[in-house]
């Protein structure tokens, strides 16, 4: 019963925040609010790949950043009226966006051929590895900024919505969370996510009865590396600027953080930890300056880091499963 009223609970009182945010007199909330949504799509689709692919992903910002910089681009050139790849460039997110996503699970269908034949560290590692390649790479990009970033003017324009308005455009981050979160679960409680479970459980097992391994787990990689990307190009709209920080290892480190402390392997653990990690990062510091503690401004991580170690510790599904239970693991 909790599992199934726990994200109407949530739905709501995301639903509630704009408005509270305004009631109390912050409406700069709604921005954090955002940004909050925003990084629970990607540690969504990381969980994807952890929690029911058994895949620890270190690179996951490679496709976040890749989605970003689309939007970024395009948008940079239809600004400047400059023709793209000798097309004229649009700054539509009607078709901006699903390129964004496209282009990432382009990357996650490439990276994940090569990396997916390895396992454990290997993996980790290799993914970590191409991650910092992107990185390097739109470093160089001096035509785009290099390591400067490049500015947007405006979000991408998306018909019958005020995208200039930061209360639609919260609320259209939060719809396409709902949808991304609706997918995944039908995805997960379908054959595929049986058999993509019954892999992380066993692959050899799995292998005997005749099922590719590799298929179903690469599949689930692409998805993944979509669904980062559709939140990166969100990311893009949201702050008006890309940088290659946005593709950075330690980037990947916050997405999985939000996932084990949500809750890996169960679905809307990560919307929590995005939750929570994000609310400290902006609150903590605050916290620091009212208590007379200036200097702690700039070390938050310091309290965060107990905190998560103690969670992980005791509540070893996380808060969202420490919270539901024996019913965390039916998803």
């Amino acid at each position: 019963m909790r599992r199934r009223i726990f994200p109407l609970i949530g739905l709501a009182v995301f639903m509630m925040l704009p408005p509270l945010a305004t009631w109390i007199g912050e409406p700069y909330l709604v921005s954090t609010f955002t940004r909050i949504v925003i990084f629970a799509i990607a540690a969504v689709t990381l969980d994807l790949l952890i929690g029911f692919g058994g895949m620890v992903s270190f690179g996951h910002a490679a496709f976040f950043g890749l989605g970003a910089y689309v939007s970024g681009i395009i948008a940079h050139h239809a600004a400047e009226q400059i023709t793209l790849f000798g097309l004229p460039a649009t700054d539509q997110a009607l078709i901006i966006w699903p390129l964004a996503i496209l282009v990432s699970a382009a990357a996650a269908l490439v990276i994940g051929f090569l990396s997916l034949r390895t396992s454990g560290v290997h993996f980790i590692m290799i993914t970590l590895a191409f991650a910092q390649m992107l990185y390097f790479l739109f470093v160089s990009m001096e035509k785009y900024g290099g390591d400067d970033g490049l500015m947007m003017l405006e979000r991408n324009p998306l018909p019958g919505l005020d995208m200039s308005d930061d209360w639609s455009f919260y609320y259209l981050c939060l719809g396409l969370l709902a949808v991304v979160l609706f997918i995944l679960g039908r995805l997960i409680n379908a054959r595929f996510g049986m058999v993509l479970r019954s892999i992380k459980q066993s692959g050899p097992r799995a292998r005997s009865l005749g099922i590719s391994s590799l298929a179903y787990r690469l599949t689930a990689f692409c998805i993944a590396g979509a669904g980062a990307g559709l939140a990166g190009a969100l990311m893009a709209n949201h702050n008006g600027f890309v940088s290659p920080a946005l593709l950075h290892w330690t980037l990947s480190g916050d997405i999985l953080i939000m996932v084990v402390l949500g809750g890996i392997g169960t679905l809307y653990g990560p919307v929590l930890g995005a939750v929570i990690f994000l609310a400290l990062e902006e609150f903590l510091p605050l916290a620091f300056e009212g208590a007379g503690l200036p200097g702690f401004k700039e070390h938050w991580r310091v309290v965060f880091g107990p905190l998560l170690i103690v969670i992980v510790l005791f509540a070893k599904s996380g808060l969202y499963g420490f919270l539901l239970g024996k019913e965390a693991a039916d998803v």
